[in-house]
């Protein structure tokens, strides 16, 4: 006989701001200041340009940044954090630390290993 499953006493999880894969990449590089498409693509080398447009356009329907068109030739635009998309930052940051903390955790221990 198993252990009987117990209820989940958490909330439901609200529907999710930041989905996707290289979305909080792609905020921390525009909190920066305003970048362009190709700027941010060298920002996050890893990144498709189709997942970077797929982001930017979710991200620009959420609210969480802008895109401004450039008068130029060729047109361009440019991408910024919005009110709400610069409030995302210091969550995104603690991510970012804890993540750092890990590292080094990580690492240290392989040293006492090695």
């Amino acid at each position: 006989m198993g252990l009987k499953v117990r209820k989940n006493r958490a909330p439901p999880v609200p529907e999710a701001l930041l989905s996707g894969a290289w979305t909080p990449n792609v905020i921390w590089y525009l909190s920066g200041g305003p970048r362009r498409f190709g700027e941010l693509r060298a920002d996050i080398p890893r990144i498709s340009a189709k997942v970077l447009s797929a982001r930017l356009r979710e991200l620009e329907e959420k609210g969480v940044i802008e895109r401004r068109l450039i008068a130029s030739s060729p047109p361009s635009a440019e991408y910024a954090l919005t009110g709400l998309g610069g409030e995302l930052m210091p969550a995104i940051d603690a991510i970012a630390k804890v993540g750092h903390k890990l590292k080094s955790i990580v690492r240290s221990r392989a040293r006492r290993a090695a």
